[in-house]
């Protein structure tokens, strides 16, 4: 009979979370999954296309840059404060509280649009699976995507292992899938079998000197940049990573540079078998932007055209479940440092997940799919036009955050010349350049589906979001409990990464288990 031990180390158990659970290859697969690779694909590649024709691979390479670089700055920040709660901790520790707070809030925010939309693409694909013709019910496709969310985040409540070993088969199916695309296609062009229109790739479809017009140019790199997002998700998991200074920077770096691999790869397969035309299955054509895997299919396919339908369904499921981690993860860490109410850190004692975050962003991802699905299809499409604007306020909140904290040592080396100052301070200029461009487009009325007090509902969807989080940060600051944050008394640039007040007491017997 083995006896229980009563373990409370603060700095060998951090915030209570499963330490040591991933690495390199499980952060690696999280990492690309929470991309949603071959949805991301499905509904990006054909706008692009429309935007700026035969550049569409260059747009996917520009695009990739400062994501790159931006990765360089999670890589170095996470090597001295390997903290979940990333971009909030970090801009904390470089800005202040206040900064810190809107950082945090931009993750949730676009952690909860998204999640939305990927419970939307799940119900309707499962429905195109199973019966075709109810995938156009709305009732019934939008209570298939609550039951997604519902199941992602009891996943995702009941351990990162368990999410571990589902993702490892899920992003396979994806892989898979993407890999058979572009060996079929590939083959049809290269022996003539490839529909009316294909043509052979050519090296100006790289010139990056060859888009025709600016405004085209910026919206396909705008529309690229949203199919990379999501990489950071390994770096959240960084207190359950078995080197968290090391692993999570590694994985972030090695999954930017995979999805570019993968993006590149599949633009290049599906515009030489489909070309450009304006009918047919060409990518010129408008009817077929919505979503190119659906309408190349059965050409490339045939009788296994069901394959990409599951890839997608899959895609879009699996990236509901990674996508609660950095979001409950975060608010974990802003609860921890009295930036939320307590309740939010609670750590469930046997799972080691945040179980209370885990669980509330479930369902406000619930509520806020079924009241935007009630209000309108066209605002909950607003949503997820608007989604690129908190991806970029809240990465380039962390570039910058990079320089500022580790400012002293900028000049120290070449190398941190480089990685702490050159790469993050570009990659954090280029995003916030676009979301400056970005909310300047956005105010006209006839961008996206709606207009809302005479402009674009897509810019009061997204600077409103954002602005209601500086709302709620003013309320909370008002709060005794919120006084020590707001003061720069529980987390400032020396803070360690801290447990709960109140620990969670792990129970491990002598013999490796936890009970």
């Amino acid at each position: 009979m083995s006896v229980p031990n009563q373990i409370a180390s603060p700095h060998a158990e951090g915030k209570g979370l499963a330490a040591g659970t991933l690495g390199l290859w499980g952060s690696t697969v999280i990492g690309l999954a929470s991309t949603a690779p071959v949805y991301s694909l499905a509904a990006t590649l054909g706008f692009v296309v429309l935007a700026v024709g035969a550049q569409a691979p260059v747009a996917f390479i520009i695009a990739f840059v400062p994501m790159l670089l931006i990765a360089f700055a999670y890589r170095e920040l996470n090597r001295a404060v390997p903290d979940c709660g990333t971009t909030f901790t970090w801009a904390t520790k470089a800005f202040g509280p206040w900064v810190g707070w809107l950082g945090g809030w931009g993750v949730a925010v676009a952690g909860t649009v998204v999640l939305a939309n990927l419970a939307q693409i799940g119900g309707i694909y499962f429905w195109l699976l199973v019966s075709p013709d109810l995938a156009e019910n709305v009732p019934l496709v939008t209570a298939t995507g609550v039951v997604f969310i519902a199941l992602m985040s009891w996943i995702s409540w009941r351990g990162l292992e368990i999410g571990e070993r589902l993702q490892n088969v899920l992003l396979g199916v994806q892989y898979l899938a993407l890999v058979l695309f572009v060996v079929f296609a590939s083959a049809a062009v290269i022996t003539g079998t490839a529909p009316e229109g294909s043509t052979m790739p050519s090296a100006d479809w790289f010139n990056p000197f060859a888009f025709e017009s600016l405004d085209a140019f910026v919206e396909s790199v705008l529309l690229a940049l949203f199919i990379y997002w999501g990489w950071d998700t390994c770096l959240a998991l960084n207190e359950e990573t078995r080197d968290p200074k090391r692993i999570p920077g590694r994985a972030a770096v090695l999954t930017t540079l995979i999805l570019l691999v993968t993006y590149v790869g599949v633009a290049v397969a599906a515009m030489s078998y489909a070309g450009l035309g304006g009918t047919g299955v060409g990518l010129g054509n408008e009817g077929n932007a919505d979503d190119v895997f659906f309408a190349l299919k059965d050409a490339v396919f045939g009788p296994w055209a069901w394959l990409l339908v599951v890839a997608v369904m899959i895609s879009a499921v699996s990236s509901t479940q990674t996508t609660i981690l950095p979001t409950a993860r975060g608010t974990l860490a802003m609860a921890v440092y009295k930036a939320l109410p307590k309740r939010f850190a609670t750590v469930h004692p046997r799972y080691r997940t945040p179980s209370f975050s885990t669980l509330l962003m479930g369902f406000v991802a619930i509520v806020f799919y079924v009241g935007m699905t009630l209000v309108s299809d066209n605002i909950l499409q607003d949503t997820i036009l608007s989604l690129g604007l908190a991806i970029a306020f809240y990465y380039s909140i962390t570039g910058f955050a990079c320089v500022w904290y580790f400012r002293s040592t900028l000049f120290t080396s070449w190398r941190n010349f480089w990685n702490r100052l050159v790469f993050p301070l570009v990659g954090a200029l280029l995003l916030t350049g676009a979301f400056v461009y970005s909310a300047i487009d956005m105010l006209d009325p006839d961008y996206g589906y709606t207009v809302l007090f005479g402009v674009g509902g897509v810019f009061v969807v997204g600077v409103g979001s954002l602005a209601l989080g500086a709302v709620l940060m003013v309320v909370w600051s008002f709060f005794a409990d919120s006084r020590p944050f707001f003061r720069g008394e529980s987390l400032n640039r020396e803070t360690e990464v801290l447990v709960p007040e109140e620990e969670q007491k792990i129970i491990r017997s002598v013999d490796g288990g936890v009970g």
